[in-house]
């Protein structure tokens, strides 16, 4: 597999120069580790555990049976896997042998893993069986016939058939592998890739390299204060990119990595009480449902001294809400797949002061907001927040025209959202370039007025989409969860809530009242799913 990254030869010296790209890989930095603290827990999903050295030893064994098995450098392997610990020997095996490791989430089905399988030309899976009532392994089984590249299919935790190879054997043993001898993978060379929401068309294949991965870990771990003390909590999916970096920034730093395989409520919540988790990562829809559990108030949540909330931007009301159930510092991130971790508050932040906005940049990171036209804005105003530094991307694989779209003319990389600058100097996210609603020329963002919303006692949820209309263009539509035990509340009784606060051409025009919302895996809500459902409901009730 050919990579055609984006390479700056001024910007990669500086980040040199800087500190901030040292480099190193992953596995040298868990190696170090290993050698000096072997026995230290290195990862533990609060059943089963790995030390150190335990998890050296077994990545070692899962590149030399990659090897065995036909995958050799510049390889692309997909990984679909949930939070198990057999996630980390499976991906950081593959910097081992030279390969490139492609990260999908387990929601993933046929139609979006075979377009990622097929334009990375991958020529390996690993994946497990039947997991959430779904079948994984059988539709890798089904799609192989149509990619004669994909020669390994491997599993986890998945009962035998033919065409599959198990591979949890790896995990079983606890001595490295003999006479292997690993592959020298450059700091430069891209080592993993990850793909986009394809929220506007096909998702595009972001490539990051172990210089540009290992900078956005260690940035935010020098910024917040993590160390080899802490245990961090990961139940964001390891298959997205928060979650794996998260994981990252936990071996770097030497600390101990708690594994929930997936986010629910009630035992995530007492997980964190078990385990004495000092830091989490996480989205604003998963601290609403915490909040939700009336035992948050009895678990000792004591050890837990940093929250971070991204994906979204938290509501103010979400925030002072998880403020007054636990203790230590609540932060808003803002950070993409593109660039790492972009902005953020700080824990000597005054929470009133930064409640809504995502904070200051990131060290070492640059920051501006330009107009359509590329020239800056000055503080206060809005424009599109473009990102610099040692974690930004290498580019989009095999895609020229989004290369070009995504970058000025002097490698500033644009991120379709909006924000301005405060009179304290932080970012506060406005909007994103595509959610903007067109109400007869009259232009918004809907998250004003979904701020608010959230404030109304009988609102869970909330989103405000742009449903088509024929002569106005698009006309608002606010979709609703309410909280439970609470009556869904009328559109007029919305109106009288929101009052005279807004102009009317921002005021939503239609109510539709849901069980859920559908949520990324990360949090953020998706408005084109919302769109495409009450289009579709439309559809059926005409022609019932």
């Amino acid at each position: 597999m050919r990579f055609d990254i984006r390479h700056d030869p001024e910007r990669a010296a500086r980040w040199r120069a800087s500190g901030q790209w040292k480099d190193e890989t992953l596995f040298e930095l868990l190696s170090s580790n290993a050698a000096t603290a072997p026995d230290k827990i290195a990862i533990t999903d609060g059943t089963h555990s790995v030390t150190y050295q335990a998890l050296r030893d077994m990545i070692d064994r899962m590149a030399a049976r990659y090897r065995a098995l036909g995958i050799g450098a510049d390889d692309v392997v997909v990984l679909q896997l949930p939070n198990w610990l057999e996630f980390a020997p499976a991906f950081f095996a593959l910097e081992r042998i030279g390969a490139v490791a492609v990260t999908v989430s387990t929601d993933f089905r046929a139609r979006e893993l075979e377009f990622i399988l097929r334009f990375s030309e991958a020529k390996g899976i690993v994946s497990t069986g039947e997991y959430r009532g779904f079948d994984h392994l059988g539709m890798a089984l089904e799609l192989k016939p149509h990619l004669p590249g994909l020669n390994l299919i491997g599993s986890f935790r998945a009962s035998s058939r033919p065409g599959v190879t198990p591979l949890d054997d790896i995990i079983i043993e606890r001595s490295g592998p003999a006479d292997f001898t690993p592959y020298c993978q450059s700091p430069d060379a891209v080592m993993r890739m990850a793909f986009t929401s394809g929220t506007t068309g096909n998702p595009k294949g972001v490539m990051h390299s172990h210089n540009t991965t290992l900078a956005a870990a260690r940035i935010l771990n020098g910024d917040i204060g993590l160390g080899a003390a802490d245990r961090m909590m990961i139940w964001l999916p390891l298959g997205l990119n928060w979650g794996y970096l998260t994981l990252v920034q936990s071996i770097i730093a030497g600390a101990t990595a708690v594994l929930l395989e997936r986010f629910s409520a009630a035992p995530a919540l007492a997980l964190l009480a078990r385990e004495g988790c000092t830091y989490v990562p996480t989205a604003p829809a998963s601290l609403t449902a915490l909040l939700a559990l009336p035992e948050i108030r009895q678990v000792d949540l004591s050890a837990l001294r940093l929250v971070v909330s991204g994906g979204a931007s938290a509501p103010v009301e979400t925030i002072r809400a998880w403020r007054a159930v636990a203790p230590g510092h609540f932060l808003e991130l803002y950070g993409m797949l593109e660039d790492g971790y972009q902005t953020y508050t700080r824990p000597g932040d005054d929470p009133e002061a930064v409640a809504g906005s995502v904070g200051r940049v990131a060290s070492h990171m640059g920051l501006r907001l330009l107009d359509p036209e590329g020239r800056d804005m000055p503080a206060g105003q809005e424009g599109e927040i473009c990102a610099e530094g040692p974690s930004v991307h290498l580019g989009y694989h095999a895609n020229l025209q989004a290369n070009a779209d995504a970058f000025t003319a002097n490698g500033w990389f644009r991120t379709g959202d909006l924000g301005f600058i405060d009179k304290l100097g932080n970012l506060r996210i406005s909007g994103r370039v595509k959610e903007m609603i067109n109400r007869g020329g009259m232009k918004y963002f809907p998250r004003e007025v979904e701020e608010v919303l959230y404030g109304h006692p009988a609102i869970l949820y909330c989103a405000i989409v742009g449903l088509p209309d024929s002569r106005l263009g698009e006309r608002s539509c606010l979709c609703v969860v309410p909280r439970e035990g609470q009556a869904a509340p009328r559109l007029e009784q919305i109106l009288a809530f929101l009052g005279d606060g807004f102009a009317t051409y921002k005021l939503p025009e239609r109510l539709v009242v849901m069980k859920e919302l559908p949520f990324t895996p990360t949090g953020k809500i998706q408005r084109h799913r919302l769109v495409k459902d009450i289009l579709h409901a439309d559809s059926m009730e005409k022609q019932a």
